[in-house]
């Protein structure tokens, strides 16, 4: 079968909305831009607080990483709790710990109030640690959730082996708070919903021009315009144009996702068989999970665009036989790549550059969650203008440097790793 380039998510979700372009002018009291994660939360939010929304969207509603992403829905941040109180200091990194521990059950309220269908599992989630480094950094991520009294469990022996379906596992952090979703079809979802409260989408219109005109914000695109109060800039890494300088605070790395055909043998449903999605902790890590029609999924960091098919299979067979050898040789149905916005410390960052404006970008690959809370906070910041509705203060604009040479070196570093373990030479 030859591995054919296309999200799995777009295929599982037929009945996304595809708006038509901005034409002409719009006045309202919010214009939100980018139509994923955060820009539809804040959209939804506004909306229920009586604002008038419009939402431009370069593309269509998740083309960006919200609807290329594994789709788990994780608590936290890629960093452990402790050091991001360490970073932020107690007051502000103990407020950001609660929203993001909160933040699983932010995206499983939406879901069911908006009766989104997006395959959502509630069962948790399993970081798997790959050695016995690996198992020290989750023994310790155990102790810190529960010193805040987070439902998390450290699971060893045959509780791992039997959760994660592998021998190749020693111990296995079960975050009870989380779960899993089609991203394509929860983004969907948020559109409709949207829309249903009376905001305007507009698809295939992408942003040209951001000026202050009086009291007011102008946001050209290339066939209209919309006169707003507020802006909020939610297009992260799929930020494009030189209207902004979000880009240059954030350099571009890349995820790429390979899904097999449906499994339905006994033997597949030995495969993370709680429903749990799962990642792995090696640098170059390697995500794990299956779908509503039992799809064996796999992703690594990396710009799968820029690797030959053949490549991408036999990654993907490397790692299948890695952790599940006693699968039957499996049948690569499709890939897929999504841009993920890096920042030098793996944290997010907030941006209010002008009044009524607000920004943010840097998600490090945690965008259902983050986003959704982020997109949440930004609305309620917008309408009663309190900071403490916000994660984490806003910050200035910094642009990194070397931002081009970032990325290359990153997906230098991940080829390199990919390489090896396709040559077995490392797993």
């Amino acid at each position: 079968m030859p591995l054919r380039e296309e999200c799995l998510w777009e295929k599982l979700t037929p009945q996304r909305p595809d708006n038509a372009a901005l034409k002409g002018e719009v006045k309202v009291d919010v214009c939100v831009i980018g139509a994923g994660f955060t820009g539809l939360s804040a959209a939804v939010h506004l909306l229920e607080a009586g604002k008038s929304v419009c939402v431009l969207e370069a593309h269509r509603a998740g083309h960006g990483g919200s609807g290329r992403n594994v789709g788990l829905v994780n608590a936290g941040m890629w960093i452990p709790p402790d050091e991001i109180e360490a970073g932020f200091g107690e007051a502000v990194g103990s407020q950001l710990n609660r929203m993001l521990g909160a933040a699983p059950s932010l995206v499983f309220s939406l879901v069911d109030k908006y009766k989104i269908d997006c395959q959502l599992r509630r069962e948790g989630t399993l970081h798997m640690a790959h050695n016995s480094r690996g198992e020290a950094d989750l023994r310790s991520r155990e102790e810190q959730w529960k010193r805040r009294g987070a439902p998390v469990e450290l699971l060893t022996g045959q509780a791992c082996e039997q959760a994660t379906g592998t021998k190749k596992i020693a111990a296995a952090l079960l975050d009870r708070r989380a779960g899993t979703i089609n991203p394509m079809a929860y983004t969907t979802g948020l559109a409709k919903a949207a829309t249903a409260l009376g905001g305007q989408l507009f698809d295939h219109s992408p942003v040209t021009r951001l000026e202050r005109q009086g009291q007011k914000w102008s946001v050209q695109t290339t066939q209209g315009s919309v006169l707003a109060d507020q802006v909020v800039i939610a297009s992260n890494a799929y930020t494009e144009g030189d209207w902004t300088e979000l880009r240059r605070n954030f350099f571009p790395g890349y995820y790429y996702q390979v899904a097999s055909v449906p499994l339905t043998d006994d033997a597949a449903q030995q495969i993370l068989p709680g429903g749990q999605g799962s990642w792995d902790t090696r640098q170059v890590l390697s995500s794990i999970r299956r779908d509503k029609d039992g799809r064996l999924l796999l992703g690594s960091l990396g710009n799968g665009n820029q690797k030959p098919t053949w490549f991408l299979k036999a990654w993907a067979d490397r790692v299948q036989q890695h952790y599940f050898p006693y699968l039957k040789p499996v049948e690569w149905e499709c890939t897929w790549t999504g841009c993920i916005a890096f920042t030098p410390d793996h944290l997010m960052r907030l941006f209010e550059p002008a009044p009524g404006l607000v920004a943010v970008t840097g998600y490090n690959g945690r965008g259902v969650t983050t986003g959704t809370v982020v997109g949440k906070a930004f609305a309620d910041y917008l309408c009663n203008g309190n900071p403490q509705a916000l994660p984490i203060p806003f910050a200035p604009m910094q642009p990194l440097a070397g931002v081009g040479l970032r990325s290359c070196l990153y997906e230098a570093g991940f080829s390199l790793y990919h390489a090896g373990q396709c040559l077995r030479i490392v797993i």
